[in-house]
């Protein structure tokens, strides 16, 4: 009746079932994860020079992924503005990273917007890519140790006071 045996359905049944779990387990292993060590990332930036995570540990690292298109982006930048001229100081790194696929454009809006933190270049999305972004702006705070300590996906009006208090707490 069937054009395929009972045996080999049950081998095309395993085979796809073991390829969907190695698939989500590798997802799962993308996902960026509180208390995880933070994927290592060297960037160029629009100004100055290349960027790499992990030369910045033993400070604290606030990474921002954002896009000229997103609103909610635009929204937050003035308060990350704000946020990097209070704690620079203390020991805080703000690095904005930049989605677009236009640098110039991303330029132009970093002049706009009067970004006064670096604003690495992710044209290529291999960074997004090794955070998992699911929502855009996306937001990780990195202890000295490099490990994440909190994660935001998406922005709403207020989450720079949540910004501030976990920014004190791990320069302490």
């Amino acid at each position: 009746m069937y054009p395929f045996s009972t045996s080999r359905l049950i081998h095309w049944f395993r085979y796809t079932l073991m390829a969907t779990m190695a698939g989500l387990a590798l997802q799962a292993a993308a996902s960026v994860q509180v208390a995880s060590a933070a994927p290592d990332f060297t960037l160029h930036a629009m100004k100055g020079p290349n960027t790499r995570l992990q030369e910045l540990r033993g400070r604290v690292v606030l990474v921002n992924f954002w896009a000229t298109w997103c609103g909610p982006c635009r929204q937050e930048i003035p308060h990350l503005n704000r946020l990097h001229e209070k704690y620079k100081r203390a020991g805080l790194v703000l690095l904005g990273v930049n989605v677009d696929d236009d640098p110039a454009n991303a330029a132009a809006v970093a002049a706009k917007l009067d970004i006064q933190f670096p604003v690495l270049m992710d044209t290529d999305k291999k960074v997004s890519d090794q955070y998992d972004l699911q929502a855009m702006p996306s937001t990780y705070l990195i202890d000295r140790d490099g490990k994440v300590r909190y994660v935001h996906r998406g922005y709403l009006d207020g989450y720079e006071a949540l910004y501030d208090k976990q920014i004190r707490e791990l320069l302490k």
